[in-house]
């Protein structure tokens, strides 16, 4: 029994071995003939060789189309138009140094939309730190020229200074804790504004100090479609300071 193992191990290995194997995948359709198809040794080889010519074919096509594809990922179709630039959208708008406090006309007090009093007079120009670059500025709205994704974002300067003449127990309710609130709005087509981002905090200041200073920073990425306006509301009015370097309000396209 341990001869007949021996005698077809080696027989199987000599059928494998008695020629080049890939010469033998190569011309595999032209040396098929009466004599070898009844040869089990040959057999196993025709078969051999079939399996290895169509694992080829398969690992060729699969490399092809990944190629094809990476291609038409980095080069443009020949039905497809070139694209133009990047069209770069962006705002930074800045209060005004001149226009502080509740007498100035920056802040509507009696809105119509959503809550606090819209901030509708900024500064544009490229006066300073402010530019509008393919966005429009519309009563205090930025409004958005594309459809994406933009970060937005604010921030609010309130400022108190006391009045020497009033008198002491009107100064005690002054100096109460007040809740200081900054509200971004967006306007659709949606008859009401939608509330994008909040942020809040209540002051508590010494009534021997000569100011109260407080300033509220949010920001935030959101998808905003064409024609959609932007604009920030704040509580408190009377206490905004629109210094240009500590309030200001901006987006630009990611």
């Amino acid at each position: 029994l341990l001869q007949l193992q021996d005698t077809y191990s080696r027989s199987g290995t000599a059928c494998l071995t008695g020629e080049e194997l890939g010469d033998f995948v190569q011309n595999l359709d032209e040396i098929e003939s009466k004599d070898r198809v009844a040869d089990p040794c040959w057999q196993v080889k025709w078969h051999l060789g079939k399996l290895i010519k169509k694992m080829m074919l398969r690992s060729f096509e699969e490399n092809i189309s990944a190629v094809n594809g990476d291609r038409s990922q980095l080069l443009p179709r020949a039905d497809e138009e070139p694209q133009g630039p990047v069209r770069r959208i962006a705002a930074h708008l800045t209060g005004s140094s001149s226009k502080r406090n509740s007498a100035s006309p920056h802040i509507d007090s009696s809105p119509r939309r959503g809550r606090g009093q819209k901030i509708h007079s900024w500064e544009s120009s490229r006066r300073g730190h402010s530019f509008l670059h393919n966005v429009e500025l519309q009563n205090g709205e930025l409004v958005v020229p594309q459809t994406g994704f933009y970060y937005i974002y604010s921030q609010t300067y309130f400022r108190f200074r006391e009045n020497e003449n009033e008198d002491s127990g009107l100064l005690a309710q002054i100096r109460n804790p007040r809740q200081l609130v900054q509200y971004v709005y967006k306007l659709t087509n949606y008859p009401e504004p939608i509330l994008l981002m909040k942020s809040a905090r209540t002051s508590c200041w010494s009534k021997k100090a000569e100011y109260g200073l407080y300033s509220i920073y949010q920001g935030g990425v959101f998808q905003l479609k064409r024609e959609d306006r932007i604009f920030v509301s704040v509580s408190n009015s009377d206490i905004v300071d629109m210094d240009k370097e500590a309030s200001f309000f901006g987006a630009f396209m990611i």
